[in-house]
């Protein structure tokens, strides 16, 4: 082993001796780096506002040639493929080869393969090229409907929602790179960059500026039909929202109160299912038979997507969601999964219109009863828009930044979270079969909806489970990835992961999926219950040790 070791010393010795003469020894090594989700985007310049180069799909195999230094950017690297194409990619979806440090690698300039090294004398990016003149700019588009704004913020007012693919000129930008100062149909605003392409150059080429504008008449054709006006309203006060950590478990017939109490639950939830129309005391029998039983209740109210785009169907929602807020349940969840074409209306899914649907509810709840807990809806953890088109479904991390440009911190409580596909500890960040992907694993899920937020508003993970097959047969296909999951392994996690979470100061909530669902068909809701097939409840005895 001592030779090896001694062997391996020599060999990077060597190396960095010989790098210095620019000879490079031939060793035998795998490629710099691979991709790790399903569908990466290649880019052509470092950040999610330049264009699509390439799209790269998990386990593509690439060449590193440098990195950028915009601060708060993250670290994207200048990466080139097998086939030779070449363009930008955020390091976090990749697994680096052992012994590269991506730090190390030259700074290259924004500009994709012709980007020049640093310091040759070609401008940098991140560098303004001398601004334009009065009038003049950079021809763009929309890549998603987003919020037009009269400043460079989510705290700034909301002109109107432009659609995708509207045309704009891209005038100037912020400090930060984050916005982009554009003049859209006689119109000067603020919109995110992410949400931006240019046709030509890149944001760093952009003249900063810092100019607030007031708002001209819009053109009402770009505006985003939601069926209750295209821009979120002011937030109204809140309440004092959650206090401390709680946890508790979602439930189907509420059969096992004793259990969860021997769980340290406090905290149960139930759904609604919202038509048009109906009435908000349909939930004051989940709210009496929680309190009853000595738990505060999460009431999680979601719709039926083919009403979504309904004129004044965000209206009634909020509505309804106001009436239920007036019989006193502790918390509401706004919506479920809307990244999924399942919960939301396909070609429709988008972060900007759910944050009006959300600021209209939010407002409603408050303003019925300040006291209750605002949490958004939860998006599903996937990866699965390269595969099945963003008309059907967003990434989850795309969602969350899309909402928190939207301004959706404004009108929540606690950003809503899903972690449901772990079969590995919620202690570990690697290791996980079938890849490293960020959904694979709890402090990937943390970590990943803290960002986006900026840490703005603390997690609650509405939803948090482990499917297992024990004692109810195989597991259905598109679950099979948990078939080797046992009872005593979703036991531990689920108190490993409760204990975790609280001693995060990140996460105020963990509802458990679930406690005593039957179903085990092809959503296998009985496989992920806590309460067993012959009535035991290990997970309880797990949970009721925490202490």
């Amino acid at each position: 082993m001592g030779s090896v070791v001694k062997a391996t010393r020599f060999l990077l010795v060597l190396a960095v001796l010989l790098a210095g003469l620019n000879i490079v020894p031939a060793l035998a090594q795998g490629p710099d780096a691979t991709v790790i989700p399903d569908t990466l985007n290649m880019r052509a310049g470092p950040g999610e506002e330049f264009s699509v180069v390439a799209k790269l799909a998990r386990n593509d195999a690439l060449t590193l040639i440098g990195r950028d230094d915009l601060p708060g950017n993250g670290l994207w690297v200048l990466a080139r493929t097998a086939q030779g194409a070449e363009g930008w990619v955020l390091s976090d979806y990749l697994t680096v080869r052992e012994g590269l440090v991506l730090e190390t690698l030259p700074v290259r300039g924004s500009g994709g393969a012709a980007a020049q090294p640093s310091g040759s004398g070609e401008a940098q990016s991140g560098s303004p090229a001398g601004g334009f003149p009065e009038g003049s700019g950079i021809p763009a588009r929309t890549t998603d409907d987003v919020n037009f704004r009269s400043g460079p913020g989510t705290g700034y007012r909301v002109f109107r929602t432009l659609r995708a693919g509207t045309s704009a000129l891209a005038k100037g930008r912020s400090g930060d790179g984050q916005w982009i100062f554009a003049g859209v149909g006689g119109q000067d605003g603020w919109l995110h960059a992410s949400f931006v392409s240019l046709s030509t150059g890149t944001a760093g080429s952009l003249p900063v500026t810092n100019r607030v504008v007031e708002q001209v008449a819009p053109a009402a054709d770009d505006a985003a039909d939601t069926g209750g006006g295209a821009s979120a309203p002011a937030p109204v006060a809140g309440g004092r929202g959650l206090t401390g950590f709680g946890y508790g478990g979602h439930v189907e017939h509420f059969s096992y109160p004793n259990l969860m109490h021997q769980a340290g639950m406090t905290w149960a939830k139930r759904q609604i299912r919202f038509s048009p129309g109906m009435p908000g005391a349909v939930a004051q029998g989940s709210i009496d038979q929680a309190h009853a039983n000595g738990f505060k209740i999460l009431l999680g109210i979601v719709g039926h997507p083919g009403d979504v785009l309904a004129p004044g169907y965000f209206d009634d929602y909020a509505r309804f969601v106001g009436e239920v807020a007036a019989l006193g349940p502790d918390a509401i969840e706004v919506w479920n999964e809307m990244n999924l074409d399942r919960e939301w209306p396909a070609g429709h899914i988008d972060p900007g219109l759910y944050t009006q649907l959300l600021a209209k509810a939010y407002n409603a709840i408050k303003s019925a009863n300040s006291s209750v807990a605002v949490i958004s809806g939860a998006p599903a953890p996937t990866g699965a828009e390269g595969a099945f088109g963003t008309d059907r479904v967003w990434n989850d991390d795309r969602y969350v930044r899309g909402m928190a440009a939207a301004g959706a911190a404004q009108y929540m409580d606690c950003v809503g979270a899903h972690y449901n596909e772990g079969i590995v500890s919620p202690r570990q960040t690697s290791g996980d079969p079938r890849g490293n992907y960020y959904t694979r694993y709890f402090w990937g899920m943390v970590n990943t909806y803290a960002n986006a937020f900026g840490g703005a508003r603390p997690i609650c993970f509405t939803e948090l489970g482990y499917v297992t097959p024990e004692g109810l047969g195989p597991l259905p296909g598109g679950f099979d990835w948990g078939s080797g999951t046992s009872v005593a392994e979703q036991a531990q996690w689920l108190a490993d992961a409760v204990r975790l979470s609280r001693s995060s100061g990140r996460v105020r909530l963990v509802i458990i999926w679930n406690v005593d669902f039957t179903a085990y068909g092809g959503d296998p809701m009985a496989g992920y219950a806590i309460v067993r097939p012959d009535g035991s409840c290990p997970a309880c005895a797990a949970l009721g040790r925490i202490g």
